[in-house]
């Protein structure tokens, strides 16, 4: 019999890290949940064979103790009924060394319970999405935290840390309202104590803590309450299918199935295909799924059901912990899609409001569609809300800005992505995006491109779904994705010296100055646009480059006019009668400009117009 992977991980691991005590996970739970079953996880390295335990607390029953295969742990199914008040629960546990007591706390559901917090990201909203350690050290004594594996600290290395937290986010949270954001979502915050690549947070080694280097439980929690105080939102980013080599559920595992083995080290083939095609072979299936995203990120298998239910439990437990309003979920085509379903409900289940998106990295919309709920008829049918829009990035609005438009070329495929939104229940959940922490930076792919760079993010804040800003975008940060660091660079103005600053605008070039412009007084228009943020969308088929849409509802009509020819382009008003009739008026959203609806000017090459309608007078 071959080896398992595993062992060979653990030799090259290194030993485990002393440990004293009996840990539990979830490390509280909450009285008066929807959901009234809980299972406990208690660890303790120590034991050497299954320790006996009790409860005795008031409207708490013990249902089932179940000794893992490692005897480090054992698992407690508890039931806490409608009766059960806050409050310290002892936990009994008699072991060959004697009897010890555990204090475990029952607390009081969070204030506002779902209307204050878990209340949705929406097409209404706009998120600012940034890697805080790349984005403002505000708290330079957390730079390094003895103890932890990665002790770099080094801005000239696009690998090591920075120094960025938490609390630099708190600094600025006036920037990100100033310039329209109404909506964080910041890269992973939960412990990653791996040696080196740390600064991106996808490879935990502890669910339960708050990365210390970011600011740990405490200012998480500030930034949350400070975020809702200002009327924002807060995004978590989840990571289910996989965790950090040096996680202890890595190195001290319940049991031989709670991470996917394999008799040599298999990496999935990211390939979505198999797991739709109707002519896949099951080995095929397997390895898109069960295959390990890389070496130092072993897979979680999401079918044993200590593993899904400690997963499950987490992320209800950060929710109610943090005050999370969405949940994006990161590389979700390679997670078992049934125990995705059952993870989706059990959060909608408790909070019916929250908002969550996966990130589909696909090629076709119909793939994209498969993961989410939608209208195709297919035996698997997800409950997924929305996708990072992959399709909107890659076969819409990239070639539109890129290409020459011909009869599939250009413009052209931007019209053709969103004309399948048919495949979609609901398009408007989608989250769509011009570039983000694995892409090369926008304004890279458009050429430098400073008009391009503009009309991107006009169309960004004007068409249907949720739309997303990565950190930089709205000043040039420019940078291509091999390697990603280069993606990944600090947002000048976060580090105490800094000589140029994006948030008082010093040292920024009349360019970087004239698109941060844009995109506050675009998403902040938006805001009180009830067209962009939640009106209909009706487009036109491009002629001559010119593509023309229109987001509309009983109280508002918006013109969205993008010349991507290279010459300018005069609007037909009557071809859009369907959407003009009754207007006499057209305003420049982001100029002010007024001009009468039958005599708009020529739209110059390569620009985007954003024209409000207005109605003519009686």
């Amino acid at each position: 019999m071959k080896k398992s992977i595993i062992i060979f991980f653990l030799i090259l691991a290194g030993a485990l890290r002393g440990e004293e005590g009996v840990r539990i996970y979830p490390t509280n739970w909450w009285v008066g949940m929807k959901n009234a079953n809980l299972q406990l996880m208690l660890r303790d390295t120590s034991w050497t064979a299954a320790p006996s335990i009790s409860i005795s607390y008031p409207g708490v029953q013990v249902l089932k103790v179940q000794p893992a295969a490692n005897p480090h742990y054992i698992f407690l199914d508890l039931h806490i009924g409608k009766e059960a008040r806050p409050g310290t629960m002892k936990i009994r546990i008699k072991t060959a060394g004697g009897m010890s007591v555990i204090d475990y706390a029952l607390l009081p559901r969070r204030a506002g319970n779902g209307s204050q917090f878990a209340q949705g990201v929406t097409s209404a909203d706009f998120i600012y999405f940034l890697m805080p350690d790349r984005w403002s050290n505000g708290d330079p004594g957390n730079d390094r935290v003895p103890g932890l594996r990665d002790q770099s600290l080094n801005r000239d290395s696009i690998y090591l840390r920075h120094g960025g937290d938490m609390q630099g986010v708190i600094d600025h949270l006036d920037y990100l309202q100033g310039l329209g954001v109404t909506t964080l979502w910041m890269t992973p915050v939960l412990l990653n104590d791996m040696p080196n690549r740390t600064e991106h947070g996808y490879a935990f080694t502890d669910h339960y803590t708050i990365d210390p280097r970011l600011g740990g439980a405490g200012v998480y929690k500030k930034l949350s309450d400070e975020l809702h105080r200002r009327g924002m939102k807060l995004i978590q980013d989840a990571v289910y299918n996989h965790v950090g080599l040096y996680h202890f559920l890595v190195q001290d595992a319940p049991s031989g199935n709670w991470l996917h083995q394999w008799p040599k080290f298999t990496q999935t083939s990211y390939r979505d295909q198999p797991l739709m095609d109707p002519h896949a072979s099951m080995a095929d299936k397997k390895i898109t799924s069960d295959g390990w995203f890389t070496t130092d990120m072993p897979d979680i298998n999401q079918g044993d059901p200590y593993a899904a239910n400690f997963l499950i439990q987490h992320a209800i437990w950060c929710v109610e912990t943090f005050g999370v309003d969405g949940w994006r979920i990161d590389t979700y085509i390679y997670n078992d899609l049934a125990f995705m379903n059952r993870c989706n409900k059990a959060l909608t289940d408790e909070y019916p409001r929250i908002t969550l998106f996966g990130e589909t990295w696909v090629h076709g919309v119909s793939n994209q569609a498969f993961f989410v709920e939608n209208n195709i008829v297919n035996a698997y049918k997800s409950n997924l809300q929305g996708a990072v829009d992959f399709q909107c990035n890659f076969y819409g609005i990239l070639p539109a800005l890129t290409e020459k438009q011909g009869w599939t070329e250009g413009v052209m495929k931007l019209y053709n992505t969103l004309s399948n939104d048919f495949l979609y229940k609901d398009p408007s959940r989608n989250v769509i995006f011009l570039d983000n922490h694995d892409m090369s930076r926008w304004f890279s792919q458009v050429g430098e491109n400073v008009g391009k760079q503009k009309v991107g993010i006009e169309w960004l804040l004007t068409c249907r779904g949720i739309p997303q800003l990565y950190y930089g975008t709205e000043i040039l940060m420019k940078g291509f994705s091999n390697p990603d660091g280069w993606v990944r660079l600090d947002f000048p103005g976060g580090w105490r010296g800094d000589r140029k600053s994006a948030f008082t605008g010093e040292g920024l070039s009349a360019d970087e100055k004239s698109v941060q412009d844009l995109v506050r007084t675009l998403a902040n228009f938006r805001k009180g646009s009830s067209a962009l943020k939640t009106g209909k969308l009706m487009q036109y088929v491009p002629s001559h480059g010119l593509y023309v849409y229109f987001r509309w509802d009983a109280k508002q009509t918006v013109l969205c006019a993008m010349n991507t020819d290279s010459l300018p382009a005069r609007l037909d008003v009557e071809r859009y009668s369907e959407r003009t009739a009754g207007f006499g008026e057209a305003v420049d959203v982001i100029t002010g400009k007024r001009y009468p609806l039958q005599n708009i000017p020529a739209i110059p090459a390569g620009e985007m117009w954003i024209l409000e309608l207005k109605r003519s007078a009686n």
